[in-house]
């Protein structure tokens, strides 16, 4: 390959020719090059001409263990020249158990059964699916439906685009699969005002919401909650105290399963293996992806309870339901090192030990008159903006589509930081570093976010 097809201009002009990039407008890049990443270490990525950013996203809430890591690469190298693929489909392969064995091994209380995908939708879909199947075989074929909460996201394929709670990503795909319902979020910033002064109970308020939901559709009708210890969507909503308690309690009142979506929390994210661990709740199932290999080959999960494959076990039983490339044996190879070296360098406790600096030096940015709140935790923090801290008046869609989209987006990116500009609920910046980074990269993001709101609200 010559060194001209490898040039920046090069791969950005061959981008905007063939490239179909995710969620892009891609009309944005008629006028601009396409950024094209060439090249990772430890916590850092350069482009193609050339320039470092800090991964304040982990990629995509992905690159755990960070860049450049040698041993996962070897290991991928190494399975595939054993075994390069097998199907799980009626014989398994040594990765995918060692895998599965190991999970089981970390989760919380009894969820002992690992149905591999291939990504976080998939998983999401498959825990719906597993749900509505089991109920079926059960004896109680009218569970189906699903509630998950406000503005919520958990993925795009037909079922988990259903679950999912934003309206703005749904409506070119409607209708969806029926008997998905919506339940409130627990932003507390955004807060009824009799309830503004009382975390507590504004979190007991929000899982009576769902209590409330079952009982308008029939809690013979519903099949699942589906909740993330931390939303994303919105900017990382954090549970109120007692929330995921309540909710369990009303998971079993009413017969229905709660599923934990731990597609970005998992694997240490909130310095816990698992959210569910972080908030002391236990689920029925939970879904993991991103983090499982670090990014370094795709894989993701459907984690089940014991007595959710029981009917399963019967003679002629099946969970009618495979992909074809889930629990790939490099994936699972690979996953199984990554778990190593998290577990090995003590990543879950390095963030753990950080979370509280990560915190306060985010915080440093309230003195801003732009930014509201900081809210989240572990390494997983949203920054609300406003436009009035006082009244804490939000940005009109014109105005956040200037700021986010307009100007945000672009300035971070040119000042050397990948971070989330987000207006999916209110105007949000997210970051969420890998688990190897420290106080020196805490200080870097807070200062480039501070020069470009500072700047930002010059312009407003």
């Amino acid at each position: 390959m010559s060194t001209d097809s490898l040039s920046g201009a090069s791969l950005s002009e061959r981008a905007r020719r063939h490239l179909w990039m995710h969620f892009t407008r891609m009309a944005s890049y008629d006028e601009h090059e396409v950024p094209v990443l060439v090249r990772g270490d430890g916590a850092y990525v350069w482009d193609s001409n050339g320039k470092r950013y800090l991964e304040g996203l982990s990629g995509l809430f992905v690159v755990l263990v960070g860049h450049g890591r040698h041993e996962l690469a070897n290991v991928a190298a190494k399975q595939a020249s054993e075994l390069a693929y097998t199907p799980l489909w009626s014989y398994a392969h040594a990765p995918a158990v060692e895998l599965a064995e190991r999970l089981a091994s970390l989760a919380p209380g009894d969820i002992n059964r690992v149905f591999f995908t291939t990504g976080g939708s998939e998983a999401v879909e498959t825990a719906w699916k597993l749900a509505r199947q089991y109920f079926r075989m059960t004896g109680e074929p009218g569970r189906y439906k699903v509630i998950s909460r406000d503005i919520a996201y958990h993925g795009t394929t037909m079922g988990a685009l259903s679950v999912t709670g934003l309206p703005g990503i749904k409506t070119p795909f409607e209708p969806l699969v029926p008997g998905a319902v919506r339940v409130v979020n627990t932003d507390f910033y955004r807060a009824p005002d009799y309830l503004r002064d009382d975390y507590e109970a504004f979190g007991r308020w929000c899982a009576d919401d769902i209590e409330r939901r079952i009982l308008m559709e029939g809690p013979e009708s519903v099949a699942c909650v589906f909740l993330e210890p931390v939303q994303n969507s919105g900017g990382c909503f954090p549970p109120p105290p007692g929330y995921f308690q309540q909710v369990r309690e009303i998971c079993d009142r009413y017969g229905v399963l709660l599923v934990s979506d731990e597609v970005i929390t998992a694997f240490g994210r909130l310095g816990h293996w698992f959210g569910a661990d972080r908030y002391g709740f236990q689920p029925d199932i939970i879904t993991v992806a991103k983090g499982m290999t670090s990014g370094y080959s795709p894989i993701a999960a459907m984690m089940a309870s014991d007595r959710l494959i029981e009917p399963f076990l019967g003679e002629k039983a099946s969970f009618l339901h495979g992909i074809t490339f889930a629990g790939h044996p490099v994936s699972a190879a690979v996953a199984l090192a990554n778990l190593d070296i998290i577990e090995g360098e003590g990543l879950l406790e390095h963030v753990r030990e950080n979370e509280g600096v990560f915190r306060s030096t985010l915080e440093k940015l309230l003195d801003l008159p732009i930014v509201g709140e900081i809210r989240g935790d572990g390494y997983f923090y949203g920054i609300e903006l406003v436009k009035d801290k006082e009244t804490r008046e939000t940005f009109n869609d014109e105005e956040s589509e200037w700021l986010l989209r307009g100007f945000l987006s672009p300035a971070l990116f040119d000042a050397g930081l990948i971070c989330r500009c987000d207006d999916r609920g209110d105007p949000v910046i997210q970051v969420a570093p890998p688990l190897i980074c420290g106080p020196e990269q805490f200080t870097e993001m807070e200062q480039i976010i501070r020069s470009v709101l500072t700047e930002a609200w010059k312009r407003i």
